[in-house]
């Protein structure tokens, strides 16, 4: 019986050891797979805080980065920011009134941990395209004035859609495509279905004269096929590797379209 009992003891054994190797690598292969699957997406946001001469301020619409931000952070997407100047990029002090508060930044105003990483934006000369799948560009006015004109970003959309990755832009964001070109020096945006800030909404923000250029536009000019929905309604398009939103209210269905694309 003694030997029975050993027997069976050492069978018991054996059978336990082997199975140990066999879970930890059946552990590691599942981190492996999760890790692979995590997505990487560049958002890029204005450094430029003048809204024109009026003497007051501008920058980039808090609800356009923090809806975004959150939903494709709650995805388990891995978010890295970056501006032309680096460091904190400027606040749309109008979007942090009472009305035009929401969910995203109610959530953003009470997470410290969320406005550090803004606090410390990398610098866009930094930036390779070659380290993520996707880039996104919340809007607000500042946009108008620094990146649809800097160098750093128009080469930076370029590479992007050169080596078929998405491109994503909303609000005032999609001026962002007043100079990028396609490989053959055609627009980029010609002959694609795009959206932006529309002319009715930028007139009721009194600031079709102040603005640069006008967003539609612009994409207009560029052979864009530009369509747009309810003023502040959502309403984003997707055409191919651009996808565009109209306003603030069109920063989350961005965000889940270019999820979608990212999951084909």
């Amino acid at each position: 019986m003694k030997l029975l009992l050993a027997s069976m003891a050492v069978i018991i054994g054996l059978t336990s050891c082997n199975n140990l190797p066999k879970k930890k690598e059946q552990t590691e292969n599942l981190s492996t797979t999760k890790t692979e699957k995590m997505k990487k997406i560049l958002f890029v946001l204005t450094s430029h805080d003048e809204l024109g001469n009026t003497g007051e301020k501008t920058g980039f619409w808090v609800e356009e980065f923090a809806a975004p931000y959150y939903l494709l952070k709650d995805k388990g997407v891995e978010i890295t920011l970056a501006s032309p100047k680096g460091g904190q990029p400027p606040i749309d002090p109008k979007s942090e009134l009472p009305d035009f508060q929401t969910p995203a930044t109610v959530r953003f105003n009470a997470d410290k941990e969320t406005q550090a990483i803004l606090s410390k934006t990398l610098k866009l000369e930094s930036i390779n395209q070659a380290d993520y799948d996707a880039v996104f560009y919340p809007g607000g006015h500042g946009p108008l004035w620094d990146l649809a004109e800097d160098k750093h970003s128009i080469a930076l959309i370029e590479a992007f859609y050169k080596n078929n990755k998405p491109v994503s832009a909303v609000c005032h964001a999609p001026g962002i495509f007043r100079h990028t070109k396609n490989a053959d020096g055609s627009p980029l945006v010609n002959g694609k279905k795009v959206t932006g800030f529309s002319n009715t909404e930028e007139e009721a923000v009194q600031l079709t004269k102040i603005v640069p250029f006008l967003v539609e536009d612009m994409l207009k000019e560029n052979g864009g096929k530009f369509s747009k929905g309810d003023d502040w309604g959502p309403y984003a398009v997707e055409d191919g590797l651009l996808i565009t939103g109209q306003n603030p209210a069109s920063s989350e269905l961005v965000a889940e379209l270019l999820l979608k694309r990212l999951e084909k």
